[in-house]
């Protein structure tokens, strides 16, 4: 009835039926190496303008320490790099996931990932 995340061909079996249990239970899939060809077409000049505060009224809430995390896992960093990139521990990172979750009204890291190339390209 709708696509809810894009998967690999070449992903086992086993992973394939959770994959399939979570999107049936509203779970986004995406694959890792699909989300990175995702932050790598954000990253260029055609994506559009950098995210502002101004693109999108939740953003306004966030803190600017939240918008770069919120950057971060859009382009496919997982925890322990975000901390490391940001010079903080995982569990603030995983804080602030969090917080941006609850103000953004997500559910998990791919909706991040779509959001943020929804505000990108313009699309609401």
């Amino acid at each position: 009835m709708g696509a809810a995340g894009y998967i690999l061909k070449n992903i086992p079996a086993q992973d394939l039926a959770a994959a399939v249990r979570l999107a049936h239970r509203g779970v986004v899939q995406l694959d890792p190496a699909v989300a990175a060809k995702v932050a790598a077409a954000l990253a260029t000049p055609t994506a559009g303008a950098p995210l502002t505060r101004g693109q999108h009224p939740a953003l306004a809430g966030l803190t600017e320490r939240e918008r770069e995390v919120l950057a971060l896992v859009a382009s496919g960093a997982n925890n322990r790099e975000i901390a490391e990139r940001l010079v903080i521990s995982e569990g603030t990172v995983k804080s602030h996931i969090s917080s941006i979750l609850g103000q953004l009204g997500l559910r998990d890291r791919t909706q991040i990932a779509v959001f943020v190339h929804q505000q990108m390209s313009g699309a609401r």
